[in-house]
């Protein structure tokens, strides 16, 4: 046998137990450096744990959630890179299997491992790279999903002509209305001219609907970066919460912490989030429990982003296994009919994730609107993904979890698409011992002191105004104004019918919001208890009243207040009110 022969006897020799650890028992060399990699790796493990600690703990992962979630992976796969990297280079340059004193058989072999070993630290580099790649495209997607709903929100801030806690009339330093040539035929030209002598006139044409409900007039932006100054704006109203939250000036009565699990502190996309679904109200810094986002959201379905890392790194996973000579095709020859069944089965999913697309592409529903499923389910949108959809009950009671195809494919009733006001209507039926006229007048009273007196828990009126009254308190506007359609005024009171043993009225408030409705009419009858106490105005009860020979004794007894009733009637009127709150 020939030298040649000897040679590729044993190189078919060592391909025969070319395996891992044959690799490593083979040199001693090889065997420490293996433990120095380890090691290595390890100490790159703890230093990442201790640096993704340490940049959570700072304000850029609350203020720049996304670069900071963009350096901390890219840090494990720079120190993992490098480690292997001056492995391999020590081993390519310094010769670490050293094949001195060997026979040319030996030498062959020797020089097999140093080639394979190099190859398995290369394929290592490349599935860390694959690894790094796998999850810094959805950061990128997502920071361009954020993007285009920050987009969004300044939309809805046009829209509503500022939010209400804009710092000043912001929209108003970036945009001036300009008036229509001609009036709108439901105010008539005196009023039109009328109304634009003042500034709050002109307030009131500027949220004014036309019976088909189309806004007069236009805008012209005085501002050309309008969209920079908006999203400054909302920054600026973050770092105020963020340090509220720090500083223990908060609901909490204590500081917040950073770097918390569960969260104390919502980063800003959450705090965006939370402002989208709550109507752009301001968030109360410290209100909610620690990990109130994360509960709310624990149970979502993975989003399409959330998912695809591991789709990249099984990409690349399968380009290593190729280079070691695995044939793929047989791979996929084997998997072809599993491949066939599971497309069936994604059928229904893939409808769900076109449908994802048109809803998002079009604004057919977005998170945080008031809708009701063909079910009869009513609730607000809470999440929409490319799977299924989240409708959560007003009173946060249950979720109805829908396809997301269900959303085009079936008839859904939208109750705050584009507008939010609804009508918070409460009927209520009186004696016919009543003058319906002097009645009418104290409901109006009753409306007046609604629209006043019910707020919410921060202090912002339920009930829609031409003028927020906290105007005439020296205080910022709560939004209550900014919304409303001028040819509104209310309260509205109207008398229904003649019933059985009543008389029956309704008066009508409009709210900013369908949930506010329901609070608004609980506290409307109790302020109608106190008024018709106050002003004898009977409820027949039970439910049919008979008289006898009293009714002109009850009535005696209903006159004593008659001019209590009449001062009423001449200071609220007991009609449809003008724009000057006078009676017609």
């Amino acid at each position: 046998m020939t030298e040649h022969d000897a040679i590729e006897a044993a190189v078919e020799q060592f391909a025969e137990f070319n395996s891992l650890w044959h690799l490593i028992t083979s040199s001693q060399s090889l065997q420490i450096d293996l433990i120095v990699l380890i090691v290595g790796l390890i100490g790159v493990a703890v230093a990442y744990r201790k640096f993704s600690a340490w940049i959570s703990d700072h304000r850029i992962s609350y203020f720049r959630p996304h670069l900071s979630r963009f350096i901390g992976i890219l840090v494990l796969p720079l120190f993992a890179i490098t480690l292997i990297s001056v492995t391999n280079a020590y081993i390519q340059l310094f010769d670490l299997f050293d094949g001195e004193g060997m026979t040319a058989v030996e030498s062959e072999a020797n020089m097999m491992a140093v080639a394979t070993f190099a190859r398995i630290l290369n394929s290592i580099n490349v599935l860390v790279i694959g690894y790094a790649v796998a999850y810094l495209i959805p950061i990128i997607l997502t920071k361009r999903e954020k993007s285009t709903l920050e987009r969004s929100d300044f939309e809805s801030w046009y829209e509503m002509h500022g939010f209400s806690d804009d710092d000043g009339d912001l929209f108003h330093k970036i945009y001036k209305w300009n008036p229509p040539h001609r009036a709108p035929s439901e105010l008539g030209d005196e009023k039109f001219r009328e109304l634009l002598k003042t500034e709050e006139g002109i307030r009131q044409l500027e949220s004014f609907h036309t019976s088909k409900g189309v806004s007069i007039g236009s805008y012209t932006k005085l501002k050309d970066n309008a969209f920079e100054l908006w999203k400054e704006s909302e920054r600026a109203k973050y770092a105020k919460y963020f340090e509220e939250c720090i500083s223990g000036d908060n609901e909490s009565g204590r500081k917040l912490k950073t770097g918390q699990d569960p969260e104390e502190i919502y980063p800003i996309d959450t705090w965006r989030e939370e402002r989208r679904l709550g109507g752009f109200v301001r968030i109360l810094p410290g209100y909610r429990p620690p990990g109130y986002a994360h509960k709310m959201r624990k149970d979502l379905p993975k989003s399409v982003t959330q998912i695809l890392p591991l789709g990249i790194f099984m990409g690349v996973v399968l380009g290593v296994i190729g280079s070691w000579g695995v044939d793929l095709l047989v791979l996929a020859t084997a998997t072809g009919g599993f491949s066939i069944g599971l497309g069936l089965a994604l059928q229904e999913t893939m409808q769900n994730w076109f449908a994802y697309i048109t809803i998002r592409k079009d604004k057919i529903v977005t998170e945080g609107e008031r809708v009701k499923l063909e079910s009869g389910y009513n609730g607000y949108v809470h999440k929409i993904t490319s799977r299924v959809t989240y409708i959560r009950d007003a009173l946060s009671e249950s979720f109805a979890v829908i396809p997301t195809r269900q959303l085009i494919n079936a008839q859904i009733i939208n109750y705050t698409k584009e507008r939010k006001m609804v009508p918070a209507i409460v009927d209520v039926g009186v004696s016919y011992l009543n003058n319906p006229r002097g009645v009418t007048a104290i409901l109006i009273k009753v409306g007046r002191r609604a629209m006043k007196e019910i707020v919410d828990t921060t202090g912002a009126h339920l009930i829609l105004h031409n003028k927020c009254p906290h105007i005439d308190e020296n205080r910022p506007s709560c939004g209550c104004d900014k919304v409303l359609v001028g040819d509104i005024n209310h309260p509205v009171v109207r008398f229904n019918a003649f019933n059985d043993s009543s008389l029956d009225f309704s008066m009508w408030v409009y709210v900013r919001d369908y949930g506010a409705q329901f609070r608004v009419k609980t506290e409307i009858r109790m302020i109608m208890y106190e008024e018709f106490k106050k002003y004898d105005i009977r409820i027949p009860w039970p439910i049919r009243t008979i008289y006898n020979s009293d009714e002109k004794q009850e009535e005696e007894e209903i006159a004593k207040l008659k001019k209590k009733r009449q001062q009423v009637r001449e200071e609220y009127g007991y009609g449809d009110l003008n724009a000057d709150g006078e009676s017609e």
